[in-house]
Formats: structure tokens, C-alpha cells, sequence
């Protein structure tokens, strides 16, 4: 035998061993799961499993300690399915998202919590916050805002009749595809089916290829997708998981207009999240109608060097001309500095409420 037939004997017999070592280490860590389970059930029979901030720390630990060959970001997709295999141990997690199964919010889902998650798919955004208010699952997935569409209105305006806190975030890059079926008759497509958002992130594309096609929008890209199955001269535009769900094929891949095309999502819950280390907060602030109420509002972020990463401007339900804030912002409540904030833009404000302290996004 050549030598490098005896090197690749030797490596294929060192994979085996390492192989091994790592479904050793794996069993350990679920058995340990296991009796983490059982000594808070013997503390609290209502306790919580999953807890956000825990998991950003780990998951952020596992980057830090990473040397490759596997980038930093795989690494920690790993971990997270091993850390959900090993939840569901103790208890699987039960995720609302807004449905039908296929779409992006699933996708994130998903990614957030792994593979050994429950996801149940609901029909609208408010129908997931009821979900979670009603103690039917442990949390609710919904989207915020698209980088090149900009803030999903709906999710915010859900939250100023909610109680619920937002627990966590998940950043989706997201890839359109122009999907068909087996009957589709690919020169005869006149009608293409999508999310508005969606065709918003593809307006120019389709402008350039499809510019005389009946563009119909739909409740979501996998309801789209089901539609086709159904027609010979349409198309859908969605993304890879309603499209092996739903058995299409792809007549154009990545047909957004901007290829940094990504959505943030929130994770909402109906607990409060302690300190991660690397955490943002989001508030709501309704302010007096008197001039300089703006800068009011955010003088005290700018004096205590807090980075403000969002602002949105929704209308108020109690006057007509009457406006309220959404802003995200780095850093935890339980910071004295935050504290010191709040308390000062509680003074000016006629109303402000902490729609929750919650890790940064990790993937």
C-alpha cells in the first residue's frame, strides 16, 4: 500500500475515535440537562427551562473560544442544536409564528431556538401575541422590520394593547426565489404571487423580467407558494424552505434588489430577561404635544452616551396628530446608567412602557 493510503487510514481511524468522543461528551451534557431539570423542578414546579440570556452567553462563549477551521458563526449553529436537543430533554419549547409553515418567521424560529422546538404556525401577527398571553406556547416569533423595507407597522401597533415583553431578537438573511411547479408552462407566467413586503424587495428585479406579470399580493410567501401548485401560468416568490416544502422549482435564484436583504424579527414571552452582558432594550414613549418634544425624548440618551440603534414614529390611538415612539437601544434596565435614563424620560413623557430588556442577537 502507498503511503498515502496509510495516511488516510490512519486519519479515517482518527475521525472514527474523535467521532466517538464527541457522542461521549454530547450524552454527558444532555445527562447533565437532565438533573439541571430535576433540581429546579424540586425548587419551583413552575420553573423555566429556557432562559434567553443564558444561552446568548454560551453561544457568544463558544465564538469567543473558536480557533477554526469552522468560522465563528457555524460553530455556534452547532451548539445551538446541540443546547435544543438537550431542552427538549427537560421540556420542549412551544413557538408560535406567524404561518402558513414555509415562511421566513418559521425560518427564524427555527434558527433561534433549533430544530428540537415546537413551531406552530398561526395566521396573524395579534393571533401569536394572544398565543403567548394566553400561556398556549412558551414564546411568539414575529417580524419587525426589513432592512430594505423598513418596519413591519402591525407587530408594532400589536404591542401598545400588549403586556408582553420582548425576550430576544434573530437576524434572517433573506434570499426571494422565483418558484414554479411541474405544470407551470414557464413562457406563459403572467401571474406571480408574494408578500408585499416581498415585492417590495424585488420591485426592480421585476420590473427588468416581469414587467407586464399580475403581480398579486397574498398573507405570506408560503401561501404563494401553495397557490402555484394549483395554476399553469403562475409563479411564486419565496424562499428556500416553502420551496422544498411545497415542491417547487426554481426559475431565478436571489432576485432581491439589495443581496444584504435581511429581516429582524423579536422573540416575545411573557417574562422579563436578566442581563446577558450584550443586551438591548426597547421602549414605547408617548410625549406631550408641545414643541421641542423630540429633542426632549432623547436629549438624556445623547448626555449618558446611550446608542440609540432604532427610532420609529407610530400615531397615537388616544388623539388625532398625536404621535408615540418606538426606540431600541444598547443596554440593560438593571444598568444604573439605563435606570437614570428611563427615570428622567418618564419626567417629560406623558407615558413610557419597557417593551423588554432582551440579549442581542448572537446569529
Amino acid at each position: 500500500m502507498s503511503d498515502s493510503s496509510i495516511n488516510l487510514d490512519e486519519l479515517r481511524q482518527r475521525i472514527d475515535q474523535l467521532d466517538g468522543d464527541i457522542l461521549r461528551l454530547i450524552s454527558e451534557r444532555a445527562a447533565c440537562a437532565q438533573k439541571v431539570a430535576h433540581v429546579k423542578l424540586a425548587h419551583d414546579k413552575d420553573a423555566v427551562f429556557y432562559r434567553p440570556e443564558r444561552e446568548a452567553q454560551v453561544l457568544r462563549r463558544i465564538m469567543s473560544l473558536n480557533e477554526g477551521p469552522l468560522d465563528s458563526e457555524e460553530m455556534a449553529r452547532l451548539f445551538r442544536e446541540i443546547m435544543s436537543a438537550c431542552l427538549a430533554l427537560e421540556q420542549p419549547i412551544k413557538v408560535a409564528y406567524l404561518g402558513p409553515e414555509g415562511t421566513f418567521t418559521q425560518q427564524a424560529a427555527l434558527k433561534h431556538f433549533g430544530e428540537s422546538a415546537i413551531s406552530l404556525p398561526m395566521a396573524a401577527i395579534d393571533e401569536v401575541f394572544r398565543e403567548v398571553e394566553a400561556g398556549a406556547v412558551n414564546y411568539g416569533v414575529v417580524p419587525v422590520e426589513n432592512s430594505t423595507e423598513g418596519v413591519v407597522n402591525h407587530t408594532l401597533d400589536t404591542f401598545m394593547d400588549s403586556s408582553i415583553h420582548i425576550c430576544g431578537e434573530v437576524v434572517l438573511r433573506i434570499h426571494h426565489h422565483l418558484l414554479i411547479s411541474d405544470t407551470t408552462r414557464r413562457d406563459k407566467i403572467s401571474r406571480i404571487y408574494s408578500h408585499p413586503q416581498s415585492f417590495g424587495q424585488c420591485r426592480k428585479w421585476l420590473d427588468a423580467h416581469y414587467p407586464h406579470a399580475e403581480r398579486v399580493p397574498v398573507s405570506s410567501n408560503a401561501e404563494a407558494a401553495k397557490l402555484v401548485k394549483t395554476e399553469w401560468h403562475s409563479a411564486a416568490i419565496a424562499g428556500d424552505m416553502a420551496a422544498k416544502l411545497y415542491g417547487l422549482e426554481r426559475v431565478a435564484d436571489k432576485i432581491e434588489d439589495r443581496p444584504d436583504n435581511s429581516t429582524r424579527f423579536l422573540i416575545i414571552g411573557s417574562h422579563q430577561v436578566p442581563m446577558a452582558g450584550e443586551d438591548k432594550t426597547s421602549i414605547v414613549v408617548a410625549m406631550r404635544n408641545q414643541p421641542g418634544a423630540l429633542h426632549d425624548l432623547l436629549e438624556p440618551f445623547h448626555r449618558h452616551k446611550i446608542d440609540l440603534t432604532r427610532i420609529e414614529t407610530r400615531p397615537s390611538r388616544t388623539g388625532v396628530w398625536n404621535y408615540v415612539f418606538f426606540i431600541d437601544f444598547k443596554g440593560h434596565v438593571d444598568e444604573p446608567r439605563v435606570a437614570a435614563v428611563l427615570d428622567e424620560v418618564r419626567l417629560r413623557a406623558s407615558e413610557l412602557r419597557v417593551l423588554g430588556s432582551y440579549p442581542q442577537g448572537v446569529l
